[in-house]
């Protein structure tokens, strides 16, 4: 069995050598199209995924790899990295904040798969959150590192919300009718165009709650962990593990709100 706390600080300082790469941002992008035209990789994701996945193996050779732009690895130590090497890459290409480096480690312990350390840096907002299971969440800007907690109990009236659209325009249709349909019940919404970012905004209590759906395992791995270890419940829609088809981040009274409104 690993030490979580281990893993977490070499995936702290992956993110932030990832991050300071990609501050630096290019003036001419070259853009690859992926499942459709507002789904796109630029050189930079492309870089920064080599970047990272040549550090991990470097020091544990032995490692797995699930990489957004394609570095799949099969583990031989039970060890698997997570990595989404820019989320938010149309924030970064416009030029807005939040985009991120996200990088989760997870373990097979007893044949159960979990996360176990979770990274997420997002140079623009000058955050660095942090988590190892069962030793907190926190959150480091500038020279400060604080524990961090996520909001509880709110009321789903008295909530700020996070939530964000998929690539695919019919998905997106559908995300806008439940939207619609939900937007009365909160204080009000946020988008901020990346996943981890709008995680880690819930365990510090930024936001009170965040759900979307299409999400893939590098877009929620390490932001999960750091709401869970900051007291929230991150769930799928029935209660069950996250997944693509929905992932729902909460303290534990206004998760189950949450999930009651999205489930009617």
């Amino acid at each position: 069995m690993c030490d979580p706390k281990e893993l977490q600080e070499l995936a702290l300082t992956i993110a932030l050598n990832a991050g300071d790469f990609l501050a630096d941002r290019p003036s001419n992008f070259e853009l690859n199209e992926k499942t459709s035209i507002n789904d796109f990789a630029t050189q930079m994701d492309i870089a920064s995924e080599k970047l990272i996945v040549d550090s991990i193996l470097k020091v544990r050779p032995d490692d797995g790899i699930l990489g957004e732009e394609g570095a799949n690895r099969e583990s031989k130590s039970g060890v698997t990295w997570v990595i989404d090497p820019l989320d938010g890459t149309v924030n970064y290409f416009y030029g807005l904040p939040g985009w991120n480096v996200s990088i989760a480690v997870k373990e097979v312990w007893d044949d159960i798969e979990r996360v176990i350390a979770g990274t997420v840096y997002s140079p623009t907002t000058q955050s660095l959150w942090f988590a190892a299971r069962g030793h907190g969440a926190f959150w480091r800007s500038r020279d400060k590192t604080i524990r961090i907690h996520c909001n509880n109990p709110v009321e789903i009236n008295r909530a700020l919300v996070g939530t964000g659209f998929a690539y695919d325009l019919e998905q997106r249709r559908s995300q806008a009718t439940l939207i619609n349909s939900l937007i009365p019940k909160f204080r009000d919404i946020r988008r901020m165009g990346a996943a981890a970012t709008d995680l880690c905004f819930v365990a510090m209590g930024a936001l009170d709650a965040y759900f979307e759906s299409g999400l893939n395992e590098w877009d929620y791995a390490a932001g999960g962990l750091i709401c869970e270890e900051a007291g929230a419940l991150v769930t799928g829609l029935s209660g069950e593990s996250t997944s693509k088809a929905m992932t729902i981040a909460a303290g534990p009274h206004l998760h189950a709100q949450l999930l009651a409104a999205l489930t009617i």
